[in-house]
Order: structure tokens, then C-alpha cells, then sequence
């Protein structure tokens, strides 16, 4: 790609201005994770809980985001709540399965301080596919099982937590999944060559329920674990807990020569995310490959142009899907703070890689998230079917584009 000679201006709202905006939208976040709380068993704590991964890992960093902004410990309490109870739920068999206890087999207290070590549960209303059953398609996306991106969602959920309360735990538990994860999730096929990895397990992690992979998920592995890594390194201890240097090193295997181009919002939005990710584990010192920071953003290129040519913005509630829409807005507030670490770190970044001209490609698609966000604030927009089918993602996400640095920062 050709630079220009010239870098781009990276424009900075007035401070007052900034921080008035910054509040309203944490106050905003504020009152919808509140209300996903009482919504799904998690404040006052109920007897039914409605736990699902993908949700409940950007629900940990809205509440640490929100414990952040306002210094009020009710916020850090919830998210610790949320984490123990996506355990001692997601991290157990089903009640309408015979099995019971600890997926990973554990006994009760072995299972209480290793409560990750067997991956965990989707959250999905169906029980999973026994081996003997036939594969129908429609059906599957409503069964339960382990989706490996979720696994990784929640490594980094918990990367978080550790990193906000200081305990170290915390990150202990998120290097044992994704020990577990990779050993499960990867393989090498009978015909040998390169390894792959199966989209979704089992519960127990003994079978595959869907063979093929998943476009991001070895993205997704390689740049989690190098997260978690970076922070076990700083742990005065860490010579007493796991190591992730193997796994490391068969995640940049399976990733060497993919593309990683996608036309989906939430996978564009992921690719901005992990850029910034990236960007924040090479300023930190911890991540030595600088040339996938361009990968990355040249990787969403395309997708954002496709984006802004099919305009889905233009149509209404009932024909779009919010929480697709909310992930690429998530990953555009990652570019607009992967911008000012370039502009803080130029001697860093200008040396070692020739970003203008990608940050000056992908500037011109910022004001979709701004977009997205008012769209999905107004009242009639959430009484569509679309939002209503969704609504604890939905409004999770939402809550995670207004205030997503708990999300975002490492």
C-alpha cells in the first residue's frame, strides 16, 4: 500500500467538551447494565439466572468500566458476582442432564479452585448434540456446547479482572482455559500437514460438534494468550502457574497464511479491537510481531468499504441486527484510541511501521459508531423485534460502545 507523504491530522475534541460527552455516555451504560442485571438474575441475586458467555465477558468489563468511571464498589461487586456465577453455572453441567457437577470432572473443591480447567458452557437453551444424533444445521446454532470464541472472551474478561482488582487468580483462571480450550479445539488432521481447529465442542470437551473452523479464532487465541501471558509475566509468582509459550507458538502456526477479510460487522469490529490490542502489547513491551498491527487494520479495510456501499444503517429496526452493528461500532472506538497511542508513541510506531496512510483509509468510517449508538438509543428502535429477540446482548453491547475502554484497554 502506498503512503502519503504527509501524516493525517488526528483531530481532538475540545477537553470539557470530551469529558461532557464521556459522562452522558457512561451515565447511559450506567442505566442499561443496571438494568441487565436486575434483568437476568445478577442484582438482587435470583434463583433464575440468564447467563451466557459471550454476553456475560462484555458485561464483566462494562461493570469494571463502570466501577472505573465511578469509583463506586457496587460495580466491582457485580462484576466478581457475575464472574462467580457464570462459573458455578456455565462451568457445570446442565440440570436437564444426567451428568452432574463440574464439567471438567473435578470434584466439588478441586472444581470451586479450578473452576475453568473443563472450558465453559455456551448458555444456549437446548442441551447439546449427543454423538448418535443427526446434524441439522438450523438447529445446532441453538444448542449448547463451547464456542471457542467465547472461551476467549472470557480469558479475556477474566485478564481484565485481575489486572482491575489485582488478584492474580483471576488470570490463573483464564490461562487454565485456554489450556484446556487449545487442547480440545486443536488437532491434526488424519492427513496430517498443518493443525486445525474444530469450531464448537461438546460440553465436556470430549467430541466435535462442528468440524470446521472458525474464520477469527486462531486471531482470536494467539493475540488472548499473548494478553494473558504479558500479564502472568508481571506475577511474582508466575513461575508457580501455568505456561502459555506452546500454545503460543501453535496459534502463530495455524494463523501463518490466512486471510483474515471479512464482510461481517462483528468480525470487522474485532479486527479494529485486536489492532488496538496489539498496538497497547508492543507499547507495553510484551509483542515483538509488529507486522500483523498492519495486518490487522488493512484486513478491515475492505469489509468497512463493503460496509459503507451495502449502507444496512439506512434500514429499519426490524431489518438489522443490533448487536452485529454494535460489535464494528465497539471496534471503531478501538481505532479511535488505537489513533491517539500512534499519535502519543510516534517514535514507537512511525519507525517500525508506515501507519498513516491506513489510519488516514479507515478515519473516513469513524462516524458509523456514533451512528449505530444513536440509532439503538431511541426507545421505538428497541421495541423492534430485532432488539427485543437479543435484547441482553444487545443491550450489553450497546452498553460497551458507550463505554468501552473496560472492554478495550489491556
Amino acid at each position: 500500500m502506498a503512503t502519503v507523504p504527509n501524516r493525517p491530522v488526528i483531530h481532538k475534541l475540545d477537553t470539557s467538551r470530551g469529558k461532557m460527552k464521556q459522562n452522558a455516555s457512561g451515565a447511559m451504560a450506567g442505566e442499561i447494565m443496571t438494568e441487565f442485571a436486575e434483568m437476568t438474575g445478577l442484582s438482587p441475586a435470583g434463583r433464575v439466572l440468564r447467563r451466557y458467555l459471550w454476553t456475560d465477558a462484555f458485561a464483566v468489563c462494562n461493570f469494571l468500566e463502570l466501577y472505573r468511571q465511578r469509583g463506586d464498589e457496587k460495580y466491582k461487586h457485580l462484576a466478581l458476582r457475575l464472574v462467580d456465577q457464570v462459573h458455578h453455572t456455565l462451568g457445570r453441567h446442565r440440570e436437564d442432564d444426567p451428568r452432574a457437577g463440574w464439567i471438567s470432572g473435578l470434584d466439588e473443591p478441586e472444581g470451586k479452585r479450578h473452576p475453568t480447567k473443563g472450558g465453559l458452557r455456551i448458555g444456549k437453551e437446548m442441551n447439546e448434540r449427543r454423538p448418535a444424533d443427526p446434524f441439522d444445521e438450523r438447529l445446532e446454532w441453538d444448542r449448547d456446547g463451547q464456542y471457542y470464541h467465547y472461551l476467549t472472551k472470557w480469558m479475556h474478561a477474566l485478564n481484565r479482572v485481575s489486572r482491575v482488582t489485582g488478584d492474580s487468580t483471576y488470570n490463573t483462571w483464564a490461562m487454565e482455559l485456554a489450556k484446556a480450550a487449545h487442547a480440545s479445539f486443536t488437532y491434526i488432521p488424519s492427513s496430517g500437514g498443518q493443525k486445525r481447529m474444530y469450531w464448537k465442542m461438546s460440553i465436556d470437551l470430549s467430541y466435535p460438534l462442528v468440524p470446521s473452523m472458525g474464520h477469527h479464532d486462531p486471531l482470536d487465541g494467539f493475540i488472548t494468550y499473548n494478553q494473558v501471558q504479558a500479564t502472568a509475566a508481571k506475577e511474582p509468582e508466575k513461575s508457580k502457574g501455568p505456561d502459555l509459550k506452546a500454545e503460543v507458538t501453535d496459534m502463530a502456526d495455524i494463523c501463518k497464511g490466512k486471510s483474515w477479510v471479512t464482510d461481517d460487522p462483528v468480525g470487522i469490529g474485532g479486527l479494529l479491537s485486536d489492532a488496538y490490542k496489539v498496538a497497547q502489547l508492543i507499547r507495553n513491551g510484551y509483542f515483538e510481531q509488529t507486522d500483523l498491527l498492519e495486518i490487522l487494520l488493512d484486513s478491515s479495510l475492505p469489509g468497512l468499504e463493503s460496509f459503507a456501499k451495502k449502507n444496512p444503517l439506512k434500514l429499519p429496526a426490524d431489518y438489522r441486527l443490533a448487536f452485529r452493528e454494535l460489535g464494528l461500532s465497539i471496534g471503531l472506538r478501538a481505532f479511535e484510541r488505537l489513533q491517539g497511542l500512534v499519535e502519543e508513541n510516534p517514535g514507537l510506531f512511525d519507525k517500525k511501521l508506515p501507519l498513516p496512510s491506513r489510519i488516514e483509509s479507515l478515519m473516513q468510517y469513524q462516524s458509523f459508531s456514533e451512528a449505530i449508538e444513536m440509532f439503538w438509543l431511541e426507545n421505538a428502535n428497541r421495541e423492534a423485534n430485532s432488539w427485543i429477540e437479543h435484547r441482553d446482548i444487545n443491550m450489553v453491547m450497546l452498553a460497551t460502545s458507550l463505554a468501552p475502554d473496560g472492554y478495550l484497554t489491556l
